[in-house]
């Protein structure tokens, strides 16, 4: 399956599910291990289990390899590893401590998903 159409399947799950400042950063220059950090907000825990089981059973159904699910339920986050794109699912306060757009974002070119 294409990068692109990977990116399409999860965008479209992440908004299915109402998850939140969708935003994708191409890292592929810049990272040895994806090409592209997609990062969404979500409102609770529950809801970061819920987008990330709905992203998991979406990318199952298009016969998608999923390297891995990593994050405990009230961590508030929880990351899914799809290869050359990696899906982070943050509750708002994780996502500003963490501030992944800062760390990855400064070289690469960022996308909005909303």
């Amino acid at each position: 399956m294409s990068k692109k159409n990977l990116l399409k399947i999860c965008s479209n799950s992440l908004a299915e599910s109402k998850a939140e400042n969708i935003l994708s950063l191409n890292v592929k220059d810049i990272s040895s291990f994806a090409d592209e950090i997609i990062i969404v907000t979500a409102n609770s825990n529950r809801h970061v289990s819920s987008v990330s089981n709905k992203l998991v059973n979406n990318l199952k159904k298009n016969n998608i390899n999923i390297l891995g699910v990593e994050g405990e339920l009230d961590s508030g986050w929880i990351l899914v590893d799809c290869g050359d794109v990696i899906v982070n699912i943050m509750k708002q306060d994780q996502r500003d401590l963490y501030d992944l757009e800062g760390l990855w974002g400064e070289n690469s070119p960022l996308k909005n998903f909303n």
